[in-house]
């Protein structure tokens, strides 16, 4: 997969070479990963079962940052597949809040698995929160998605009784400052993992390969208008992706673009006030039948105001039911795929956006932060010790 037809060697001059690689390599990168997971299956089924059969198993999705918005996506889903059996709860719950309010976020006396999401494993959050967990609940086991081999986390946990470490395969672990294919390669892994209803990965592939290449020529056009603030919104799985999205461009143009994330509903309690002339929205329809009623109603009235650039990327529309428009961006997938399906391909146009920004603005996209400010793996957290008489160490 080629990149938005951009010079190899000009991605190298402009340090961008990593990203574009890593964003492009990632159809190729899910098919390694599904290989991997089924080459796993049964060893991952003997650790999974016999905690899903518990009947009050407390599943907690967490990571940092972008890690954070991987368990974000995955809970409706994995809800909707679980949420049948009395007493399964499923939360995402970052780690930088289990670390700053334990007893807020762990249960001792609730059976709990936590799922743990980290590109490095180094992250001080993500390490203390597996310490905390393991030394306030009782009950408590460990599945850790993580890229690298030598990260703290694998190393800590991995052979583990109560815990099992999917390690994916060493180009999911991004080399350039943001998290691309390692975002969407755990996702991808855990979904499967759980054994999540998907697509085929060969369908996300080509849907991902075909949708940077036909929208190239939109991509460059879009990140050559004025815009100032880019705003996603998103349902369901939507929604965590939404906020990885924003992430993603404010990461890459080194705050330069305001961008920020909200559900269709949610924007107009408030947000909707960040619109201007200079504004670009991005609108992730749904494909749940319900929910995208409300995706739709607010576009149409986005649409019908004016005030800013509004484009859906969405699914074939069913049965001719909704008129085309010249700023829907195609994902080809079945309008029957679940949102969780939609989610790492539209990811790919929302990384490009953000990558065509960063080059814009003249930016190193490997290293957008001139000022050093933020870092590949964050820096300058204090791990404070959890004192006796804090009321998570009361039993």
């Amino acid at each position: 997969m080629t990149l938005l037809h951009l010079d190899p060697v000009d991605l190298d001059h402009r340090r961008a070479s990593h990203t574009a690689r890593e964003i492009a390599h990632q159809p190729a990168i899910w098919q390694a990963v599904y290989a991997q997971l089924q080459a796993e299956r049964p060893m991952l089924d003997a650790f999974l079962d016999p905690l899903l059969s518990l009947p009050d198993l407390r599943i907690v999705l967490t990571g940092a940052g972008s890690s954070a918005f991987i368990g974000q996506c995955l809970a409706p889903g994995l809800l909707r597949l679980l949420g049948q059996r009395p007493g399964i709860r499923v939360e995402a719950v970052a780690t930088t809040d289990i670390v700053s309010s334990p007893e807020q976020c762990l249960q001792p006396e609730v059976p709990t698995l936590l799922v743990s999401f980290a590109r490095s494993g180094n992250s001080p959050e993500s390490l203390a929160a597996v310490e905390l967990a393991d030394r306030l609940v009782k009950r408590c086991h460990h599945l850790v998605v993580t890229c690298a081999a030598e990260g703290t986390l694998n190393r800590r946990l991995a052979g583990q009784a109560h815990a099992h470490v999917l390690l994916l395969p060493d180009e999911t672990h991004d080399r350039a400052f943001a998290m691309t294919s390692s975002f969407s390669g755990m996702l991808l892994a855990a979904a499967w993992a759980f054994s999540l209803p998907l697509r085929p990965v060969a369908e996300l592939a080509q849907a991902a390969a075909a949708l940077a290449e036909r929208e190239a020529d939109r991509l460059h056009a879009l990140v050559e208008q004025p815009f100032e603030r880019v705003v996603y919104l998103g349902s369901n799985a939507l929604l965590g992706l939404a906020r990885e999205a924003a992430l993603k461009l404010l990461e890459l143009t080194d705050g330069k673009l305001v961008a920020l994330a909200d559900s269709p509903l949610g924007f107009r309690h408030g947000p909707k006030t960040i619109l201007n002339d200079r504004t670009l929205v991005v609108i992730l329809l749904s494909n749940d039948s319900y929910t995208r009623q409300y995706d739709l109603d607010l576009l149409r009235e986005l649409r019908r105001e004016g005030r800013a650039r509004v484009l859906a990327l969405r699914t074939a529309v069913p049965n001719g039911a909704e008129a085309p428009h010249a700023d829907d961006v195609q994902l080809d997938l079945p309008a029957t795929a679940p949102d969780l399906a939609l989610a790492p391909v539209a990811l790919v146009f929302a990384q490009c956006l953000a990558l065509l920004a960063s080059l814009q603005l003249g930016i190193t996209p490997d290293n957008p932060s001139a000022s050093g400010t933020v870092t590949r793996v964050v820096s300058g957290v204090t791990i404070h010790p959890l004192p006796p008489t804090h009321p998570s160490q009361q039993s």
